[in-house]
Protein backbone atom coordinates (compact mmCIF):
# COMPACT_ATOMS: atom_id res chain seq x y z
CA UNK A 1 0.00 0.00 0.00
CA UNK A 2 1.23 3.46 -0.85
CA UNK A 3 2.65 5.46 2.07
CA UNK A 4 5.00 4.88 3.81
CA UNK A 5 8.03 2.74 2.99
CA UNK A 6 9.93 3.07 6.25
CA UNK A 7 7.58 1.43 8.77
CA UNK A 8 7.75 -2.29 9.61
CA UNK A 9 5.29 -3.53 12.19
CA UNK A 10 6.89 -6.86 13.00
CA UNK A 11 10.35 -8.30 13.08
CA UNK A 12 11.66 -10.95 10.72
CA UNK A 13 14.12 -12.48 13.15
CA UNK A 14 14.85 -12.55 16.86
CA UNK A 15 17.45 -9.80 16.66
CA UNK A 16 19.04 -9.26 20.04
CA UNK A 17 18.82 -5.48 20.00
CA UNK A 18 18.28 -4.31 23.57
CA UNK A 19 15.11 -2.44 24.47
CA UNK A 20 15.93 1.02 25.73
CA UNK A 21 13.47 0.74 28.58
CA UNK A 22 13.50 -1.47 31.59
CA UNK A 23 11.80 -4.86 31.62
CA UNK A 24 9.87 -3.55 34.57
CA UNK A 25 8.27 -6.61 35.92
CA UNK A 26 8.12 -7.06 39.44
CA UNK A 27 6.56 -9.28 41.61
CA UNK A 28 8.42 -11.64 43.89
CA UNK A 29 5.77 -14.28 43.21
CA UNK A 30 6.04 -14.11 39.43
CA UNK A 31 8.26 -17.20 39.19
CA UNK A 32 7.05 -18.99 42.36
CA UNK A 33 5.20 -22.27 42.07
CA UNK A 34 1.71 -21.71 40.70
CA UNK A 35 -1.09 -22.78 43.09
CA UNK A 36 -2.52 -26.14 42.09
CA UNK A 37 -5.98 -24.64 41.55
CA UNK A 38 -4.59 -22.28 38.93
CA UNK A 39 -2.07 -24.60 37.26
CA UNK A 40 -4.36 -25.49 34.36
CA UNK A 41 -5.50 -21.90 33.78
CA UNK A 42 -9.03 -20.73 33.06
CA UNK A 43 -11.13 -20.52 29.89
CA UNK A 44 -14.01 -18.16 29.28
CA UNK A 45 -15.94 -19.87 26.50
CA UNK A 46 -18.02 -18.28 23.77
CA UNK A 47 -21.54 -17.66 24.97
CA UNK A 48 -20.52 -16.11 28.25
CA UNK A 49 -21.12 -12.48 29.19
CA UNK A 50 -17.92 -11.19 27.64
CA UNK A 51 -16.61 -10.09 24.28
CA UNK A 52 -13.32 -10.40 22.43
CA UNK A 53 -12.32 -7.16 20.74
CA UNK A 54 -8.99 -8.27 19.26
CA UNK A 55 -7.86 -11.84 18.62
CA UNK A 56 -4.21 -12.39 19.56
CA UNK A 57 -1.86 -14.17 21.94
CA UNK A 58 0.16 -12.34 24.58
CA UNK A 59 2.64 -13.28 27.30
CA UNK A 60 3.31 -11.12 30.35
CA UNK A 61 2.92 -10.41 34.03
CA UNK A 62 -0.78 -10.40 34.97
CA UNK A 63 -1.62 -7.22 36.88
CA UNK A 64 -4.83 -5.70 38.25
CA UNK A 65 -4.34 -2.00 37.48
CA UNK A 66 -5.72 1.24 38.83
CA UNK A 67 -5.89 4.21 36.48
CA UNK A 68 -3.10 5.90 38.45
CA UNK A 69 -0.60 3.06 37.95
CA UNK A 70 1.79 2.81 35.02
CA UNK A 71 1.85 -0.54 33.18
CA UNK A 72 4.95 -1.95 31.52
CA UNK A 73 5.32 -3.36 27.99
CA UNK A 74 5.49 -6.90 29.41
CA UNK A 75 2.29 -6.59 31.49
CA UNK A 76 -1.07 -8.20 30.81
CA UNK A 77 -3.36 -5.64 32.45
CA UNK A 78 -6.83 -5.87 33.97
CA UNK A 79 -8.70 -2.56 34.27
CA UNK A 80 -11.99 -1.84 36.02
CA UNK A 81 -12.32 1.45 34.09
CA UNK A 82 -11.03 2.37 30.63
CA UNK A 83 -7.74 4.28 30.79
CA UNK A 84 -7.55 7.43 28.68
CA UNK A 85 -3.82 6.92 28.31
CA UNK A 86 -2.36 3.46 27.77
CA UNK A 87 1.33 2.76 27.09
CA UNK A 88 2.23 -0.41 25.25
CA UNK A 89 1.22 -3.58 27.13
CA UNK A 90 1.21 -7.32 26.42
CA UNK A 91 -2.56 -7.71 26.65
CA UNK A 92 -5.71 -5.98 27.93
CA UNK A 93 -8.72 -7.21 29.89
CA UNK A 94 -11.38 -4.77 31.07
CA UNK A 95 -14.28 -5.44 33.40
CA UNK A 96 -16.21 -2.56 31.80
CA UNK A 97 -17.56 -2.55 28.27
CA UNK A 98 -15.32 -1.34 25.46
CA UNK A 99 -16.11 -0.25 21.93
CA UNK A 100 -14.19 -1.52 18.91
CA UNK A 101 -13.30 2.08 17.97
CA UNK A 102 -11.97 3.19 21.37
CA UNK A 103 -8.31 4.14 21.58
CA UNK A 104 -7.73 1.18 23.90
CA UNK A 105 -8.84 -1.25 21.21
CA UNK A 106 -7.20 0.63 18.35
CA UNK A 107 -3.93 0.33 20.28
CA UNK A 108 -4.55 -3.40 20.79
CA UNK A 109 -5.19 -3.88 17.07
CA UNK A 110 -2.13 -1.83 16.10
CA UNK A 111 0.12 -3.67 18.59
CA UNK A 112 -1.54 -7.03 17.88
CA UNK A 113 -2.11 -7.82 21.55
CA UNK A 114 -5.19 -9.61 22.91
CA UNK A 115 -8.04 -7.46 24.18
CA UNK A 116 -11.29 -8.57 25.78
CA UNK A 117 -14.14 -7.37 27.96
CA UNK A 118 -14.72 -9.85 30.82
CA UNK A 119 -17.02 -8.31 33.46
CA UNK A 120 -16.27 -10.88 36.17
CA UNK A 121 -12.55 -11.33 35.48
CA UNK A 122 -11.39 -10.22 38.93
CA UNK A 123 -13.97 -12.41 40.64
CA UNK A 124 -12.64 -15.57 39.00
CA UNK A 125 -10.53 -17.57 41.50
CA UNK A 126 -8.01 -18.72 38.89
CA UNK A 127 -7.50 -15.21 37.57
CA UNK A 128 -7.05 -13.96 41.13
CA UNK A 129 -4.47 -16.69 41.81
CA UNK A 130 -2.52 -15.77 38.65
CA UNK A 131 -2.30 -12.03 39.37
CA UNK A 132 1.36 -11.17 39.92
CA UNK A 133 2.48 -14.18 37.87
CA UNK A 134 3.54 -14.70 34.26
CA UNK A 135 0.71 -15.83 32.02
CA UNK A 136 -0.14 -16.71 28.46
CA UNK A 137 -3.28 -14.82 27.45
CA UNK A 138 -5.16 -15.99 24.35
CA UNK A 139 -8.16 -14.20 22.89
CA UNK A 140 -9.90 -15.90 19.96
CA UNK A 141 -13.36 -16.12 18.39
CA UNK A 142 -14.03 -19.22 20.49
CA UNK A 143 -13.15 -17.66 23.83
CA UNK A 144 -10.49 -16.35 26.16
CA UNK A 145 -7.86 -18.39 27.96
CA UNK A 146 -5.44 -17.32 30.72
CA UNK A 147 -2.84 -19.86 31.83
CA UNK A 148 0.53 -19.92 33.59
CA UNK A 149 3.70 -19.15 31.60
CA UNK A 150 7.39 -18.71 32.32
CA UNK A 151 9.55 -15.60 32.17
CA UNK A 152 11.50 -17.23 29.34
CA UNK A 153 8.30 -17.53 27.29
CA UNK A 154 7.48 -13.89 28.02
CA UNK A 155 10.91 -12.72 26.85
CA UNK A 156 10.89 -14.90 23.73
CA UNK A 157 7.45 -13.67 22.68
CA UNK A 158 8.39 -10.06 23.37
CA UNK A 159 11.58 -10.26 21.32
CA UNK A 160 9.73 -11.91 18.43
CA UNK A 161 7.16 -9.08 18.37
CA UNK A 162 9.63 -6.26 17.74
CA UNK A 163 11.10 -5.10 14.43
CA UNK A 164 14.59 -6.46 13.85
CA UNK A 165 16.21 -3.16 12.92
CA UNK A 166 15.93 0.54 13.69
CA UNK A 167 13.41 2.60 11.73
CA UNK A 168 13.76 6.21 10.64
CA UNK A 169 10.50 8.04 9.91
CA UNK A 170 10.39 10.26 6.85
CA UNK A 171 10.35 14.02 7.36
CA UNK A 172 10.63 16.86 4.87
CA UNK A 173 11.95 20.03 6.51
CA UNK A 174 12.03 22.08 3.30
CA UNK A 175 8.55 23.56 3.87
CA UNK A 176 9.06 26.56 6.14
CA UNK A 177 5.68 28.33 6.10
CA UNK A 178 2.37 27.75 7.84
CA UNK A 179 0.22 26.61 4.94
CA UNK A 180 -3.54 26.69 4.29
CA UNK A 181 -5.01 23.18 4.14
CA UNK A 182 -6.38 24.12 0.72
CA UNK A 183 -2.77 24.27 -0.56
CA UNK A 184 -1.72 20.88 0.85
CA UNK A 185 -1.93 17.64 -1.13
CA UNK A 186 -2.03 13.94 -0.28
CA UNK A 187 1.71 13.53 -0.90
CA UNK A 188 2.63 16.41 1.41
CA UNK A 189 2.37 14.20 4.49
CA UNK A 190 6.17 14.07 4.79
CA UNK A 191 6.14 17.82 5.55
CA UNK A 192 2.93 18.13 7.60
CA UNK A 193 1.96 14.64 8.79
CA UNK A 194 -0.74 12.28 7.58
CA UNK A 195 -3.48 13.82 9.70
CA UNK A 196 -2.96 17.18 8.02
CA UNK A 197 -2.50 15.79 4.51
CA UNK A 198 -5.56 13.54 4.75
CA UNK A 199 -7.76 16.32 6.12
CA UNK A 200 -6.63 18.59 3.29
CA UNK A 201 -7.31 15.83 0.77
CA UNK A 202 -10.71 15.13 2.30
CA UNK A 203 -11.76 18.71 1.60
CA UNK A 204 -11.12 18.21 -2.14
CA UNK A 205 -13.75 15.47 -2.33
CA UNK A 206 -16.53 18.10 -2.10
CA UNK A 207 -18.70 15.85 0.03
CA UNK A 208 -22.31 16.80 -0.70
CA UNK A 209 -23.64 15.78 2.72
CA UNK A 210 -20.82 16.74 5.11
CA UNK A 211 -18.55 19.64 6.00
CA UNK A 212 -14.76 19.46 6.40
CA UNK A 213 -12.90 21.99 8.61
CA UNK A 214 -10.94 24.70 6.84
CA UNK A 215 -7.68 25.81 8.40
CA UNK A 216 -3.91 25.66 8.34
CA UNK A 217 -1.07 23.24 9.00
CA UNK A 218 2.16 24.06 10.82
CA UNK A 219 4.99 22.14 9.09
CA UNK A 220 7.55 19.81 10.66
CA UNK A 221 10.25 22.44 10.11
CA UNK A 222 8.75 24.62 12.88
CA UNK A 223 9.14 21.78 15.40
CA UNK A 224 12.69 21.13 14.19
CA UNK A 225 13.69 24.80 14.47
CA UNK A 226 12.09 25.07 17.93
CA UNK A 227 13.92 21.97 19.20
CA UNK A 228 17.27 23.17 17.82
CA UNK A 229 16.92 26.74 19.08
CA UNK A 230 16.31 25.55 22.64
CA UNK A 231 18.91 22.77 22.70
CA UNK A 232 16.33 20.04 23.14
CA UNK A 233 17.84 17.58 20.65
CA UNK A 234 21.08 17.63 22.66
CA UNK A 235 19.09 17.17 25.86
CA UNK A 236 17.24 14.18 24.40
CA UNK A 237 20.51 12.60 23.20
CA UNK A 238 21.94 12.91 26.70
CA UNK A 239 18.76 11.47 28.20
CA UNK A 240 18.80 8.46 25.85
CA UNK A 241 22.40 7.73 26.82
CA UNK A 242 21.69 7.92 30.56
CA UNK A 243 21.97 4.43 32.04
CA UNK A 244 19.56 5.26 34.86
CA UNK A 245 17.00 6.48 32.34
CA UNK A 246 17.45 3.30 30.34
CA UNK A 247 16.83 0.98 33.29
CA UNK A 248 14.64 2.79 35.85
CA UNK A 249 10.94 3.32 34.99
CA UNK A 250 10.58 6.00 37.65
CA UNK A 251 13.52 7.88 36.15
CA UNK A 252 11.94 7.64 32.71
CA UNK A 253 8.74 9.17 34.05
CA UNK A 254 10.64 11.94 35.81
CA UNK A 255 12.95 12.92 32.95
CA UNK A 256 10.21 12.81 30.30
CA UNK A 257 7.92 14.93 32.49
CA UNK A 258 10.73 17.45 33.04
CA UNK A 259 11.38 17.57 29.29
CA UNK A 260 7.71 18.21 28.55
CA UNK A 261 7.63 21.04 31.10
CA UNK A 262 10.78 22.56 29.61
CA UNK A 263 9.29 22.47 26.10
CA UNK A 264 6.14 24.24 27.28
CA UNK A 265 8.18 26.95 29.01
CA UNK A 266 10.77 27.48 26.26
CA UNK A 267 10.60 30.54 23.99
CA UNK A 268 9.34 30.15 20.45
CA UNK A 269 11.96 31.53 18.01
CA UNK A 270 10.92 35.04 16.91
CA UNK A 271 10.27 34.26 13.21
CA UNK A 272 8.07 31.28 14.14
CA UNK A 273 6.24 33.32 16.79
CA UNK A 274 5.52 36.02 14.20
CA UNK A 275 4.14 33.47 11.75
CA UNK A 276 1.88 31.96 14.41
CA UNK A 277 0.62 35.39 15.48
CA UNK A 278 -0.17 36.25 11.86
CA UNK A 279 -2.07 32.99 11.44
CA UNK A 280 -4.06 33.53 14.63
CA UNK A 281 -5.04 37.01 13.43
CA UNK A 282 -6.72 35.58 10.32
CA UNK A 283 -9.54 34.50 12.66
CA UNK A 284 -11.91 36.72 14.64
CA UNK A 285 -10.47 37.61 18.05
CA UNK A 286 -13.07 35.52 19.92
CA UNK A 287 -12.24 32.28 18.03
CA UNK A 288 -10.99 29.23 19.91
CA UNK A 289 -8.55 27.26 17.77
CA UNK A 290 -8.16 23.51 17.81
CA UNK A 291 -4.51 22.43 17.57
CA UNK A 292 -4.28 18.77 16.51
CA UNK A 293 -1.13 16.68 16.52
CA UNK A 294 0.06 15.47 13.11
CA UNK A 295 3.33 13.54 13.36
CA UNK A 296 5.36 11.46 10.92
CA UNK A 297 4.64 8.28 12.89
CA UNK A 298 0.84 8.13 13.25
CA UNK A 299 -2.18 7.57 11.00
CA UNK A 300 -0.09 5.31 8.75
CA UNK A 301 -1.50 2.28 6.91
CA UNK A 302 -0.07 -0.20 9.44
CA UNK A 303 0.51 2.08 12.43
CA UNK A 304 -2.34 4.30 13.66
CA UNK A 305 -0.59 5.76 16.70
CA UNK A 306 -4.05 6.31 18.18
CA UNK A 307 -3.93 8.17 21.49
CA UNK A 308 -0.15 8.62 21.58
CA UNK A 309 -0.01 12.38 21.14
CA UNK A 310 -2.07 15.28 22.48
CA UNK A 311 -4.32 17.76 20.74
CA UNK A 312 -5.22 21.01 22.50
CA UNK A 313 -7.60 23.95 22.20
CA UNK A 314 -6.33 27.53 22.38
CA UNK A 315 -8.99 29.84 23.81
CA UNK A 316 -8.95 33.60 23.14
CA UNK A 317 -8.06 34.49 26.75
CA UNK A 318 -5.09 32.12 26.89
CA UNK A 319 -2.54 34.27 25.15
CA UNK A 320 -0.55 33.60 21.97
CA UNK A 321 -1.11 30.55 19.81
CA UNK A 322 2.47 29.43 20.47
CA UNK A 323 1.39 28.34 23.97
CA UNK A 324 -0.91 25.68 22.53
CA UNK A 325 1.61 24.69 19.83
CA UNK A 326 4.25 24.04 22.49
CA UNK A 327 1.81 21.86 24.44
CA UNK A 328 1.34 19.74 21.33
CA UNK A 329 5.12 19.65 20.77
CA UNK A 330 5.62 18.50 24.36
CA UNK A 331 3.36 15.50 23.73
CA UNK A 332 6.03 14.00 21.46
CA UNK A 333 7.62 13.07 24.78
CA UNK A 334 4.54 11.54 26.41
CA UNK A 335 5.55 8.33 28.12
CA UNK A 336 3.09 6.27 26.07
CA UNK A 337 4.40 7.76 22.81
CA UNK A 338 8.02 7.27 23.83
CA UNK A 339 7.47 3.62 24.81
CA UNK A 340 5.63 2.88 21.58
CA UNK A 341 8.33 4.38 19.40
CA UNK A 342 10.97 2.59 21.40
CA UNK A 343 9.25 -0.78 20.98
CA UNK A 344 9.16 -0.32 17.21
CA UNK A 345 12.75 0.98 17.22
CA UNK A 346 11.63 4.30 15.72
CA UNK A 347 14.32 6.97 15.88
CA UNK A 348 13.14 9.45 18.52
CA UNK A 349 15.27 12.25 17.11
CA UNK A 350 13.78 11.82 13.63
CA UNK A 351 10.24 12.09 14.96
CA UNK A 352 8.59 15.32 13.83
CA UNK A 353 5.42 17.06 14.95
CA UNK A 354 3.17 19.08 12.69
CA UNK A 355 -0.01 20.78 13.90
CA UNK A 356 -3.41 21.13 12.21
CA UNK A 357 -5.26 24.35 13.06
CA UNK A 358 -8.96 25.05 12.64
CA UNK A 359 -11.76 26.67 14.67
CA UNK A 360 -12.85 24.56 17.64
CA UNK A 361 -16.37 23.17 17.72
CA UNK A 362 -18.64 25.06 20.12
CA UNK A 363 -22.08 23.59 19.40
CA UNK A 364 -21.48 19.87 19.56
CA UNK A 365 -24.51 17.58 19.78
CA UNK A 366 -22.68 14.29 19.26
CA UNK A 367 -19.29 12.89 18.31
CA UNK A 368 -18.49 9.66 16.57
CA UNK A 369 -16.16 7.32 14.75
CA UNK A 370 -17.07 5.30 11.67
CA UNK A 371 -15.37 2.72 9.45
CA UNK A 372 -16.09 2.15 5.77
CA UNK A 373 -16.44 -1.56 6.53
CA UNK A 374 -17.87 -3.67 9.32
CA UNK A 375 -14.84 -4.84 11.35
CA UNK A 376 -17.02 -6.17 14.19
CA UNK A 377 -19.72 -8.39 12.64
CA UNK A 378 -18.13 -8.54 9.15
CA UNK A 379 -21.42 -7.75 7.43
CA UNK A 380 -20.75 -7.45 3.68
CA UNK A 381 -21.22 -3.94 2.35
CA UNK A 382 -22.05 -2.42 5.75
CA UNK A 383 -20.41 0.50 7.54
CA UNK A 384 -19.85 0.44 11.31
CA UNK A 385 -20.57 3.60 13.35
CA UNK A 386 -20.09 4.49 17.03
CA UNK A 387 -21.66 7.72 18.32
CA UNK A 388 -22.03 9.31 21.74
CA UNK A 389 -23.83 12.34 23.09
CA UNK A 390 -21.98 15.65 23.44
CA UNK A 391 -18.27 15.63 24.17
CA UNK A 392 -18.13 12.18 25.82
CA UNK A 393 -15.59 10.92 23.29
CA UNK A 394 -16.14 7.57 21.63
CA UNK A 395 -12.36 7.19 21.42
CA UNK A 396 -11.81 7.89 25.15
CA UNK A 397 -15.19 7.33 26.81
CA UNK A 398 -16.05 8.16 30.38
CA UNK A 399 -16.37 5.26 32.79
CA UNK A 400 -19.56 3.24 32.25
CA UNK A 401 -20.35 5.16 29.04
CA UNK A 402 -21.92 3.01 26.32
CA UNK A 403 -22.07 4.58 22.84
CA UNK A 404 -24.60 4.00 20.12
CA UNK A 405 -23.40 1.37 17.63
CA UNK A 406 -25.00 1.21 14.18
CA UNK A 407 -24.56 -0.81 11.03
CA UNK A 408 -25.36 1.19 7.92
CA UNK A 409 -26.37 -1.30 5.25
CA UNK A 410 -25.67 -0.84 1.56
CA UNK A 411 -29.42 -1.19 0.98
CA UNK A 412 -30.13 1.91 3.08
CA UNK A 413 -30.97 -0.02 6.24
CA UNK A 414 -29.87 1.09 9.72
CA UNK A 415 -29.36 -1.69 12.28
CA UNK A 416 -28.86 -0.81 15.96
CA UNK A 417 -26.27 -3.00 17.69
CA UNK A 418 -26.22 -1.02 20.97
CA UNK A 419 -27.96 2.12 22.15
CA UNK A 420 -26.31 5.01 23.95
CA UNK A 421 -26.89 4.97 27.69
CA UNK A 422 -26.84 8.79 27.75
CA UNK A 423 -30.14 9.25 25.92
CA UNK A 424 -33.70 8.16 26.60
CA UNK A 425 -34.18 4.37 26.27
CA UNK A 426 -35.29 3.32 22.81
CA UNK A 427 -34.12 6.52 21.12
CA UNK A 428 -31.35 6.95 18.57
CA UNK A 429 -28.64 9.60 18.42
CA UNK A 430 -28.20 9.38 14.65
CA UNK A 431 -31.31 10.30 12.66
CA UNK A 432 -32.22 8.61 9.39
CA UNK A 433 -31.10 11.69 7.47
CA UNK A 434 -27.75 11.76 9.28
CA UNK A 435 -27.29 8.03 8.70
CA UNK A 436 -27.88 8.63 4.99
CA UNK A 437 -25.34 11.48 4.99
CA UNK A 438 -22.78 9.30 6.79
CA UNK A 439 -23.30 6.40 4.39
CA UNK A 440 -22.93 8.65 1.36
CA UNK A 441 -19.81 10.32 2.76
CA UNK A 442 -18.18 7.04 3.78
CA UNK A 443 -18.70 5.61 0.31
CA UNK A 444 -17.01 8.59 -1.35
CA UNK A 445 -14.19 8.69 1.22
CA UNK A 446 -13.53 4.98 0.80
CA UNK A 447 -13.45 5.09 -2.99
CA UNK A 448 -11.35 8.25 -3.29
CA UNK A 449 -8.76 7.30 -0.68
CA UNK A 450 -8.55 3.75 -2.02
CA UNK A 451 -7.53 5.23 -5.36
CA UNK A 452 -4.83 7.27 -3.59
CA UNK A 453 -3.48 4.57 -1.29
CA UNK A 454 -3.59 1.89 -4.00
CA UNK A 455 -3.72 -1.25 -1.81
CA UNK A 456 -2.29 -4.42 -3.31
CA UNK A 457 -4.58 -6.92 -4.99
CA UNK A 458 -6.46 -8.86 -2.31
CA UNK A 459 -5.37 -6.49 0.48
CA UNK A 460 -8.21 -5.39 2.74
CA UNK A 461 -8.87 -1.67 2.73
CA UNK A 462 -11.14 0.66 4.69
CA UNK A 463 -11.07 4.19 6.03
CA UNK A 464 -11.82 5.27 9.59
CA UNK A 465 -13.25 8.74 10.18
CA UNK A 466 -13.93 10.92 13.21
CA UNK A 467 -16.96 13.18 12.97
CA UNK A 468 -19.06 15.70 14.85
CA UNK A 469 -22.75 16.51 14.61
CA UNK A 470 -23.68 20.04 15.64
CA UNK A 471 -26.80 21.04 17.52
CA UNK A 472 -28.20 22.25 14.19
CA UNK A 473 -27.67 18.77 12.70
CA UNK A 474 -24.63 19.51 10.50
CA UNK A 475 -22.27 16.57 9.93
CA UNK A 476 -18.59 17.58 10.00
CA UNK A 477 -15.82 15.06 9.28
CA UNK A 478 -12.60 16.10 11.03
CA UNK A 479 -10.23 13.18 10.43
CA UNK A 480 -9.67 10.29 8.03
CA UNK A 481 -7.10 7.51 8.26
CA UNK A 482 -6.72 3.96 7.08
CA UNK A 483 -8.31 1.26 9.20
CA UNK A 484 -5.96 -1.42 10.52
CA UNK A 485 -7.63 -4.80 10.15
CA UNK A 486 -7.34 -7.60 12.70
Amino acid sequence: MRRPSWFRARCVSLAAVPLLLAVGCTSSSSEDAVPAAAASGVTFSTGGSFSVLHDAVGFGLLRAMSLEERPNPRDVVIYQALPNELPRVAGVITTVMQTPLSHVNLRAVQDDVPNAFIPNALADPVVKALIGRYVKYTASPTGVRVEPATQAEVEEHYAASRPATAQTPERDLSVTSITPLSSIGFDDWTAFGVKAANLATLATFDLPDADVPEGFAVPFSFYDQFMKANGFYARVSKMLADEKFRTDPAEQDEQLAALRDAIKDAPMPAPLEAALVATQRTYPSDTSLRCRSSTNNEDLPNFSGAGLYDSKTQHPDEGPLSKCIKQVYASVWNLRAFLERDFYRIDHLATAMGVVLYPAFTDEYANGVAVSADPVYETPGAYYVNTQLGEDLVTNPDAQSVPESLLLGADGSVAVATRSNLVEPGTRLITDAQATALRSSLRIIHERFQALYRPAAGEKFAMEIEFKITTSGTLTIKQARTWIFN
